[in-house]
């Protein structure tokens, strides 16, 4: 055994390793002594959060900027508030790695045997652990110092491998003994497939390529996720194929590229974008989910696309099993499919709104009039509610400048997140984040995280007093009518931006096209702290690409 090193000191360096440069967390009696010997006087900033779930979420965003994300909390009543965060990490393929400080060996035993209990236990040492072996791709105890390194290294690389989350409970009594020192690199797990799916596959979709005269790509979050997205780029103009994207994978490449037409997401997309998947007479789409969220109001037509995800092609009856999607992006590449000439629709050309500064604002005037702030230098987040279709239809320029949790859909995501997104970017990045008033409410701590380190989201809160896009998904002919919204969906209504007052942070209330421009330049010109922007809108105004579900 290497003198030395101690099974705390062994997590942090493989943390580091992997690129961790911040580490968010709960004050804990189970996790303190690891964080303050270990975790800060090794280079790991500590992010010190308000609430296990906002650590979870920012966790969440800064993984998905990072490549990997890791929260510190202390034993079930720290760890089970986390599981929300940590199940949409699951959900979405995101590397979080949750370190759950535990108590004590003889703690356990004497609860065990005698029933004499420590703080925070429920049923012993197995609560927590086979809470989380639903919700993660590895679950370990780290009970013995021995076993550690192995045990480390293997969730690990589970976790870079599959790009979705780990458990680690890291006992107290654990963390000073000696262990053996790293060796090496971490590095993920290789991808295989079946040679004989993937040439099959490949013959496939390569045949159908050459005699389409109208094909389309469309690329998934899974080319963001496995890190294809040069690729992606090389096989686009290689084919030279325009392509769309879908809501969870919205600028995994540049809006500005000559061949996006748009997002594709059901009867929500762009005029543009239907009648070219309409018309289309072959789809391939490459690491893409389908959920009720990309699909709204349409179905996909089975039989001219074929589907590459989760390891495996489909296409009509054609069923390729063990089909790693790069292998299959590399194996069409290779076959130097000719190119055809191909035109791309016109995309009708962007211009700010003209409006009147005492117009109120609505819904859709709020992102028509909003566009002209995001650059190639805007990350946007925006948060399960409306907003989704509001933000659905912005150009965002920047690769990987659109961050949405759309396939779990937690309210209040965006909020949190934006924490780690603003600790994740580059240095002349902005962020700016749309969120509804409910989702704000349920994670609005995230201004005090965001003041105490002095991050500068834009965080805007789209005011209409109702859980808008539940009463859509219930009842959308309320919209359209005179009728009342369901019970359940109206909210106590808050005074948003007075909470910066609270927190140590600005914040703007605005209702009129001239006050959201003032507010904006504010927002823009304060960087020490968050900014919260309340954007009044009447309560029944909803995006346009919302009101084609009618009663």
């Amino acid at each position: 055994m290497t003198e030395g090193c101690t099974v705390g000191q062994y997590l942090v360096d493989r943390l580091r390793q992997l690129g961790l440069d911040h580490l968010f967390a709960i004050a804990g009696d189970y996790s303190i002594e690891w964080l303050n010997r270990y975790v800060a006087p090794n280079g790991i900033e500590i992010v010190e959060e308000v609430n296990e779930v906002n650590a979870g979420y920012a966790a969440d965003g800064y993984a998905r900027l990072k490549g990997i994300g890791a929260l510190c909390v202390t034993y079930s009543a720290g760890a089970l508030c986390a599981v929300n965060a940590v199940a949409g990490a699951y959900v979405e393929k995101v590397p979080l790695v949750l370190i759950n400080g535990t108590p004590s060996v003889k703690k356990t035993i004497v609860f065990e045997q005698t029933g004499f209990s420590a703080h925070h236990f429920i049923s012993g040492r197995e609560t927590d652990l086979q809470s989380f072996e639903h919700l993660t791709v590895a679950a370990i105890r780290i009970d013995n110092p021995d076993l550690a390194p192995t045990l480390i290294d293997y969730a690990l690389t589970r976790c870079i491998s599959e790009r979705r989350p780990i458990y680690i409970e890291l006992l107290q009594d654990m963390v000073d003994l000696e262990c053996e020192a790293p060796r090496g690199l971490l590095k993920p797990a290789r991808i295989l497939s079946d040679e004989t799916s993937l040439e099959q596959s490949v013959a496939q979709i390569c045949a159908q390529l050459e005699n389409a005269e109208n094909p389309l790509i469309w690329l998934g979050v899974e080319i963001d996720r496995l890190g294809l997205q040069d690729k992606a780029m090389s096989l686009i103009q290689q084919l030279n194929i325009p392509f769309v994207t879908e809501l969870l994978s919205k600028s995994v490449l540049s809006e500005d590229d000559e061949l996006f037409v748009g997002v594709l997401d059901g009867q929500a997309s762009a005029t543009a974008v239907t009648d070219l998947a309409g018309t289309a007479d072959f789809i391939l789409a490459l690491g893409v989910w389908l959920t009720d969220i990309n699909s709204l109001g349409w179905a996909p037509d089975y039989d001219k696309t074929a589907f590459a995800s989760f390891d495996a092609v489909k296409f009509g009856t054609f069923f390729g099993g063990q089909v790693a999607l790069e292998h299959l992006v590399d194996g069409i590449l290779a076959e130097k499919i000719t190119p055809k000439v191909r035109k791309v629709p016109d995309m009708p050309a962007r211009s700010a709104p003209v409006v009147g500064e005492t117009d109120v604002i609505t819904y859709q005037g709020f992102y028509d009039y909003i566009q002209q702030y995001i650059d190639r230098n805007t990350i946007v987040g925006a948060d399960a509610s409306m907003n989704y279709f509001g933000s659905l239809l912005l150009d965002v320029p920047n690769p990987g400048g659109f961050v949405v949790q759309s396939s779990y859909s937690a309210i209040g995501y965006s909020g949190a997140a934006a924490t780690g997104i603003c600790l994740a970017k580059g240095p002349d990045q902005k962020v700016i984040v749309f969120s509804g008033d409910g989702g704000f409410q349920m994670t609005a701590q995230c201004l005090s995280t965001q003041a105490r380190f002095g991050l500068d989201p834009i965080i805007f809160v789209i005011d209409n007093g109702v859980y808008a896009v539940e009463q859509w998904l219930a009842d959308a002919g309320v919209y359209h009518s005179d009728r009342p919204f369901y019970k359940p969906c109206e909210l106590h209504r808050w005074n948003y931006s007075k909470l910066a007052e609270v927190f140590g942070c600005r914040g703007w209330e605005v209702g009129t096209y001239g006050e959201l421009r003032d507010a904006v330049r504010g927002a823009q010109e304060y960087t020490s702290g968050p900014s919260v922007i309340q954007v009044r809108v009447p309560e029944k105004t909803i995006p346009d690409n919302a009101k084609w579900k009618n009663p």
